[in-house]
């Protein structure tokens, strides 16, 4: 494999089920500019009279009726196909369109340590201060203590409070066991307005860190009323030398140029696809570097310790609002180990990796990787599409507009 190899799949891309699934999406239209549209028979049709942004639509009374709707009659853009392979940034050409992210006005959220199987290198990540090469001697003596303790544990649960006390006789306490099995769940802001990326996107590590890994996750679709609208794929890449020298880290280590991937689409929910398949889906990911190396991992939703209903509601009610909705990323299982570099220095990612993330329901997401300070640097924000939009006439009140 080299950096000019295609790593778009038209078939891969799409879920299993495309021609049943409400899919919904954002490109950029030279010449136009972000413009949100619906898969449809191989082809992306234009949605922008129906919503102008796909935070708007999912604040429709319900988004994938108003689609199921609205698609068959809507412009048509572009084949997908032709769209797709121009998604590859290193083969991108600027006169033909592109697929975006997904979402644009929305919060970009995240909820970390949601499954116990990875509960445990958050705390070596603590311990290991950021240090790579201490990691495999002190995951050895925290499973020797922990052991499989924690398996089963219902946070917030009589139980989880019990584990906790004695835990904390042994020493063993850590912040991450808190929002692992404790009431509360970690939630941060991942990234900012619009500053997502999509599918065939070049995402960034920052230059400093030299222990970082993918994160495949399921993002949920809410809008400002907390409905979950519908789901997508993540990489929520993760810096875990700068948040294991201190969790006051986070944003740092979780919000940099180009570290957040979400796409290909929105998959909204109807009577073929709801948040119980949500809690069904298993997640594979591959990551292949220019060397030759490739790993392999997964991510079961199954075996999250709090349901996706129960984070959301943390995320959203009378002690916090999104008028425009949010993303919300679960959370992984995934936590990579497998040596890269030396026995015991587990995996980090090289510049010129190419990490998949796919399940049949949602299709599949792909991303290089390269450094922050030398990806494309992020310039469209809030302002340029309030005047995007001012300039094609898409900020006229909804009743005004044809359906």
């Amino acid at each position: 494999m080299n950096a000019c190899t295609e790593i778009l799949d038209l078939a891969a891309t799409l879920p299993e089920d495309s021609d049943n699934a409400l899919l919904v999406g954002r490109l950029w239209q030279p010449g136009v500019g972000p413009v949100v549209v619906a898969y449809h028979a191989g082809a992306l049709h234009d949605l922008s009279r129906l919503a102008a942004t796909t935070s708007e639509l999912f604040e429709l009374d319900d988004p994938a009726a108003a689609v199921h709707a609205a698609v068959a009659g809507a412009p048509r853009v572009a084949e997908f196909a032709a769209v797709l392979a121009n998604s590859d940034e290193a083969l991108r050409k600027s006169d033909q369109a592109w697929l975006l992210a997904p979402n644009d006005l929305q919060v970009v959220k995240a909820s970390g340590v949601t499954f116990i199987e990875s509960l445990l290198e958050r705390v070596i990540e603590e311990q290991a201060r950021g240090d790579a090469s201490k990691a495999e001697g002190i995951r050895q003596a925290l499973t020797g203590i922990l052991g499989a303790n924690l398996a089963g544990i219902v946070p917030g649960s009589a139980e989880a409070e019990r584990v906790k006390r004695v835990l904390i006789a042994q020493g063993a306490w850590s912040q991450y066991l808190e929002v692992g099995i404790g009431p509360d769940a970690e939630l941060f802001t991942k990234a900012p307005v619009l500053s997502s990326l999509g599918t065939g996107s070049t995402v960034g590590l920052h230059p400093g860190s030299s222990w970082n890994n993918p994160e495949p996750e399921v993002v949920l679709a809410v809008n400002s009323r907390g409905l979950v609208v519908g789901a997508s794929l993540g990489n929520d890449i993760n810096l875990r030398d700068f948040e294991g020298r201190s969790a006051l880290l986070l944003g740092k280590a979780k919000d940099n140029n180009g570290s957040c991937a979400i796409g290909p689409f929105v998959r909204l929910f109807d009577a073929g696809f709801g948040i119980a398949d949500v809690r069904r889906v298993e997640l594979a990911m591959r990551v292949e570097g220019l060397e030759g190396f490739t790993m392999h991992g997964s991510s079961s939703l199954a075996k999250i310790s709090r349901d996706p209903l129960d984070i959301v509601s943390q995320a959203i009610g009378a002690h916090h609002q999104y008028p425009d909705g949010f993303m919300l990323f679960l959370g992984t299982m995934f936590a990579p180990t497998q040596d890269r570099h030396g026995p015991g220095l587990g995996f980090t990612h090289e510049v010129g990796d190419v990490v998949s993330i796919a399940t049949p329901k949602l299709g599949m997401l792909v991303n290089r990787v390269d450094r922050s300070d030398r990806i494309a640097p992020w310039q469209f924000g809030i302002g340029a599409l309030m005047r995007n939009l001012a300039t094609r006439g898409l900020l006229a009140e909804k009743e005004s507009r044809p359906c």
